[in-house]
Parts: C-alpha cells; structure tokens; sequence
C-alpha cells in the first residue's frame, strides 16, 4: 500500500506539474475516502510551488447524501493556480467544468487559535473576501464523478481561481445570496445561490479552518479559502468570456481559450 501510495503520489505530482495527464487511479484510491486523502496529502506535498490557501470540495449536501459521505474534504492551493479577474486562462484537457464561489482571505494566526472556531468569532480573522471562478478537472484520463474519493484524490480537481476584487469582510446573509455565471458567446446562464455551499459559504470556511486545526496543517502567512461552488459544476458549453455575480460580493471574469 505505502511503496503503491509513494509511486501514484509522483506520478500526480509529476502530472500536476505539466499540465498532462495520467492514467485513472485505482478504484481504492477513490472509492474510500480516506486513502483518497492520504494521496492527496502525499501528492501535495510533492509541489514546489507555495501553498496560498486552501479550498473546499463537495459542499453539496444532496451529494453527501447521495455519497454517504459525513463531510466535505478540503485540498491545498498552490501559487501557480491563482490569477485575478480579468485573466485568460487556457482550458486543460480533462478539465470538465466551471464553478463560481465565494472566497475569504484569513489571518494565519486562526490556525493557531486555541478556541473552536465558529460562525460567531471567525470573522475576527477574516481580512478580506470576493467572488471567484474555478476551473475544475482531472489530472488522469477519466469522465465522470462517482465518488467524493474521485474528487479528494486528485488535488481536490482544482485546475485553476481566478479571483474578484478582494473587499473588507461585513456580515453578509451568506445563506441566501443569488449568484449568476454567464458566458457571454453562448449566451449559457447558469443561476444559483451561497445556501447551496454547505448551507453556507461561511459554515464552510468555519468547517475548513477547524479540520485544519485538527490535522494540525500550518501556513506561515495570511491565505485563502475557497468555500464551495454555489452553482454546481457547470459544463464548458463553449469557450469565451465567463463572468459570475455574486450579490453584494461583486463580479469576476475570465477568458476560456
């Protein structure tokens, strides 16, 4: 199992790192949640590229259900996945769809907190937050999601955050904010709402700071947290522009090519 974990962990690493792909993960990988973690962990820590944040994946509670699944999972971001609006980003061979959420940037001293964070005290620690587009998809040659392991495994699937202006944290009804992406080539519109991130986009941050604490993860400066799409996965109809509203949050954009 360790010499199997070590051997794909590179193999992702490698795979991550040029934009290639692989070879689909063996199902024990994907279908228990909890090897699909250990290679995660153990393939993160195979890229050099900083850590600036983190991000939350299966938040859908209708999935977890569906998965039966107690919890969503959380991945690293790295440095080299992170541009601001405005960019063009180049559409990956196995990336299948485009998520909008909301993201919030944190003091790195939460992690060392020595009180349970909750939804009441977090924002003493919130120094910033936005809208953010991400591109998600797969670093093997695979189709489809079965699982939260497939998710999980794979660097939580994120390709790509392109970020909305940063504004100073208010208290927000972050339950119950309509949320829009639209392509403006096809004319694809695809509306949500933050109740759809776990009930909320901060409950999810509040449930990521806190496993993060439990796995004792530690970061040296203030980073991001990316809570969950809001609008589901949305297919890529066509390339082009992508913009997404989030009510009060404001708006991001991007070009697919």
């Amino acid at each position: 199992m360790q010499k199997e974990l070590a051997t794909l962990s590179k193999k992702l690493a490698k795979a991550f790192n040029t934009n290639s792909l692989i070879a689909s993960l063996p199902s024990k990988f994907c279908k228990n949640t909890k090897n699909a973690n250990l290679l995660r962990v153990a393939s993160e820590k195979l890229i050099k590229s900083p850590v600036i944040g983190f991000k939350a994946g299966g938040t859908g509670k209708a999935m977890l259900k569906k998965w039966k699944e107690k919890e969503p999972f959380y991945a690293s971001i790295f440095k080299k996945n992170l541009v601001k609006t405005n960019s063009k980003v180049k559409l990956s061979k196995n990336t299948f769809g485009i998520e909008l959420e909301v993201f919030y940037f944190l003091k790195k001293n939460v992690l060392e907190s020595k009180s349970k964070i909750t939804e009441k005290n977090i924002g003493r620690y919130i120094d910033g937050m936005g809208p953010c587009i991400e591109l998600v998809g797969y670093r093997q040659r695979k189709k489809g999601v079965s699982c939260l392991g497939d998710l999980t495994a794979d660097f939580g699937c994120n390709v790509k955050f392109i970020i909305g202006k940063k504004q100073k944290y208010k208290k927000l009804k972050f339950n119950n904010l309509p949320t829009t992406l639209f392509n403006k080539k096809s004319g694809q519109t695809v509306n949500g709402n933050t109740k759809a991130v776990y009930d909320s986009p901060l409950k999810s941050l509040v449930w990521l700071v806190n496993r993060a604490r439990k796995d004792k993860v530690t970061i040296n400066k203030n980073f991001y947290v990316f809570t969950g799409s809001t609008v589901g996965v949305v297919p890529i109809l066509k390339k082009g522009l992508f913009e997404g509203q989030i009510k009060s949050l404001g708006t991001v954009k991007t070009t697919v090519r």
